[in-house]
């Protein structure tokens, strides 16, 4: 099959909590893009119920592909490919994605391609800006993962550094819950932190000057133990100087490691991509230094399926299809059949 600029993938996207579906032409042309939250379903947990979320997706499932596709003003025919989450995420969830996009490219007659969700994140911001200058550093933040990976071309990228507890986005949910200021956490966080003051409190920056790793587990217990010793204090300004602390730690590494590896974008992914504060010191300092500074839109940082299609163009183009044989891997790692060479860079 011949992979041009012409090529329509539908991508599917069900890992988590967002039931999503696009229609990308040529890798970056995004003709349609529909994602359903069940945010709302969630909320009065305090986190992503799998069972409920399963449900959630078979119910949505098909609907939201429909609506893709019609949004795209095109007729299902005109796919010429399904790209589809098959790991990491919620086994329950990934299999109704998995399964409405086997589904699909059986009865379409066309290619299937198992995405990894994380790969799919470092595309975001390709499909906005198609002619990203590299080699790039990726900050890759979400709930899951805090990643930095250095990317030579599409497909081509090695691990930097990692978090070795919670990642920042965890960080971000667990501080929200313990504070009892909104769901989800990353978005309370930093409404909060709008009315604070981040110089209020000094917490910790660990392991600011070592290595490329992450760490954000003492940070998380520091701040609770502050709290409850001093239980008068101001969530807002809690809320400003904890995520001060972590955005100084995300910029300050990402900005090393792209200088070590003489890089020439800095690219941010993921759902705590949409973070403000993040967003705009990534901006100044990473612009300040030199390096082009891409920023995915916030909807592109989220969950969606434009990112997955995106990145099944660009497998297909150079892996070729899956096979309808793949299944989904909850616990898929970013290292494992999608990262070419080891762990690079650590210093």
């Amino acid at each position: 099959m011949h992979i041009d600029n012409s090529t329509v993938v539908l991508g599917i996207e069900s890992s988590c909590d967002e039931t999503a579906a696009a229609i990308v032409m040529g890798g970056n042309d995004v003709l349609s893009s529909v994602v359903s939250s069940q945010i709302d379903i969630h909320a009065k947990f305090g986190g992503v119920v799998p069972e409920v979320a399963s449900r959630a997706h078979l119910e949505l499932i098909q609907p939201v592909i429909n609506e893709a596709i019609q949004l795209a003003g095109i007729g299902a025919e005109r796919i010429n490919a399904v790209a589809t989450t098959i790991g990491p995420g919620l086994i329950g969830a990934l299999l109704v994605g998995v399964s409405a996009g086997k589904a699909m490219a059986y009865g379409l007659d066309v290619p299937f391609i198992g995405v990894n969700h994380l790969e799919a994140h470092l595309y975001a911001a390709l499909l906005e800006e198609p002619q990203l200058p590299f080699p790039a550093v990726v900050l890759l933040v979400s709930g899951g993962n805090t990643l930095l990976i250095h990317m030579t071309a599409p497909g081509e990228y090695s691990l930097l550094g990692a978090t070795i507890d919670d990642a920042a986005g965890e960080a971000f949910d667990k501080i929200a819950r313990f504070l009892d200021i909104g769901y989800p956490g990353g978005p309370a966080i930093d409404a909060a932190a709008q009315q604070g003051n981040p110089q209020s409190i000094e917490f910790p920056r660990a392991m600011l000057h070592d290595g490329l790793d992450f760490s954000f587990s003492g940070l998380k217990t520091s701040v609770i133990n502050y709290v409850r010793k001093n239980p008068g204090v101001a969530s807002h300004d809690v809320a400003a100087s904890f995520q001060c602390a972590v955005v100084d730690v995300l910029v300050a590494k990402t900005l090393r490691a792209a200088q070590q590896v003489d890089a020439k974008s800095i690219v941010l992914g993921g759902g705590v991509a949409a973070n403000s504060l993040l967003r705009s010191e990534m901006q100044r300092v990473g612009s300040a230094a030199g390096f082009h500074v891409a920023l995915p839109s916030k909807a592109m940082c989220t969950d969606n399926a434009a990112m997955i299609a995106s990145a099944g163009w660009y497998r297909l183009r150079d892996h070729g299809p899956s096979g309808l044989n793949v299944g989904a891997i909850p616990h898929l790692s970013l290292t494992g059949s999608t990262v070419r060479g080891n762990r690079a860079g650590r210093k």
